[in-house]
């Protein structure tokens, strides 16, 4: 018998500040303005009541007031975006939805990969960082030329897309900021700073104390 999944009046999100797939939850969260209550994990000591409710104990999960468990952090922006969508950003300006997602989907799968073996190169046997710089490079290029006469990936106003996509190119910026900072990539530079600056970015990073059960819970927005 597996022990009953907690739940709570208003939807639970077990998060890591520095996530960026956690990133993505809490700003669909944020701009959907859908109150939930956030628990901060430390990923060397998972709390068991994320486990019981998803087993793959990886970040972010969204636990719902009838025990749905949303275990992927695209899963949980189109739940959240799907409640309230105030700016539109399930709505592309320019293309598809369909577009947006399968943007989304190169950056989590061959962009991912170098990502990964760049920053974490002693996590993978015979990866060369400097090899998967480079080959993560070309996705950034990409975007580069994307943002070359528009302030966002899709247009004049942000959408999905740029909100998915923009945690993992500030990781992959921060693996070696110098390095990225003197790369001829001045709009898709402008662009990643912007999302940094944002009041919306800005209000999802606050630094919050580890969850332990029994604390009280941090209700946000």
């Amino acid at each position: 018998m597996t022990d009953a999944i907690e739940t709570l009046d208003i939807p639970i999100l077990y998060s890591f500040r520095r996530c960026p797939y956690a990133m993505r939850a809490r700003l669909s969260l944020a701009i959907s303005g859908q109150s939930h209550a956030l628990r901060e994990v430390i990923l060397r000591d998972k709390p068991a009541a994320m486990i019981t409710a998803s087993p793959k104990a990886t970040v972010p999960v969204l636990v719902l007031p009838d025990g749905t468990v949303l275990e992927q952090s695209l899963e949980i922006m189109d739940w959240a975006l799907g409640l309230n969508d105030p700016e539109n950003w399930l709505v592309p300006e320019a293309g598809t939805i369909e577009n947006v997602r399968a943007l989304i989907a190169e950056s989590d799968g061959p962009f991912k990969e170098n990502l990964d073996r760049y920053k974490y190169a002693n996590r993978y046997e015979g990866a060369d960082p400097i090899v998967h710089r480079t080959e993560g490079m070309k996705f950034l290029q990409k975007l580069d030329v994307m943002l070359d006469n528009q302030p966002f990936l899709a247009g004049q106003r942000a959408c999905l897309a740029d909100f998915a996509i923009f945690p993992f190119i500030r990781q992959f910026a921060n693996t070696d900021r110098n390095w990225f900072d003197a790369q001829d990539l001045k709009p898709l530079q402008s662009w990643l700073n912007k999302h940094l600056a944002s009041d919306l970015f800005t209000g999802v990073m606050n630094k919050w104390p580890q969850w332990k059960p029994g604390d009280a819970e941090t209700h946000l927005p």
